[in-house]
């Protein structure tokens, strides 16, 4: 199982989630900022429907996958 970890972090002059070397959207504390990376982690471990899903790596290549609805990372939020 894989496992995605959402860290807290200052970002451009207040404070983001941050997962691999992705931030989220910017919020004016560390408080908001990790109830918003709890709630997207908690949102991350739902079962859903299978689904056509498509990403860009970390050198700008698009991808398309199939995603089992099933198959749910464990997260956590650290920070």
């Amino acid at each position: 199982m894989a496992k995605v970890v959402y860290k807290i972090v200052e970002h451009d002059g207040g404070w983001a989630y941050q997962v691999d070397h992705v931030f989220s959207e910017t919020y004016v504390s560390h408080d908001v900022a990790r109830r918003a990376a709890e709630r997207a982690a908690a949102e991350q471990r739902l079962s859903g429907e299978e689904a056509a899903i498509s990403f860009q790596d970390a050198q700008g290549r698009w991808h398309e996958e199939q995603a089992e609805g099933a198959d749910r990372p464990d997260t956590t939020v650290q920070g």
